[in-house]
């Protein structure tokens, strides 16, 4: 699964990201209440597909140059 979900501290309701874990690039989606990551391709194009205010899904478009 690409996207991994966040855990997010339900006293503070604050998200904690270490980025110094992570290599390359990556999104942080957000919708009501919860907190995805993904990381984002090298050659491609990755949409968020929203509906009423709403995360409906993220899209993964990948290519590589030939």
């Amino acid at each position: 699964m690409r996207l991994q979900e966040i855990k997010i501290d339900p006293s503070t309701m604050r998200l904690e990201i270490d980025i110094m874990d992570l290599k390359g690039s990556f999104a942080i989606v957000l919708c009501e209440g919860k907190a995805k990551i993904t990381e984002l391709p090298s050659h491609g194009e990755t949409r968020i597909v929203t509906h009423q205010g709403k995360v409906k899904r993220v899209k993964f478009d990948e290519g590589e140059e030939f």
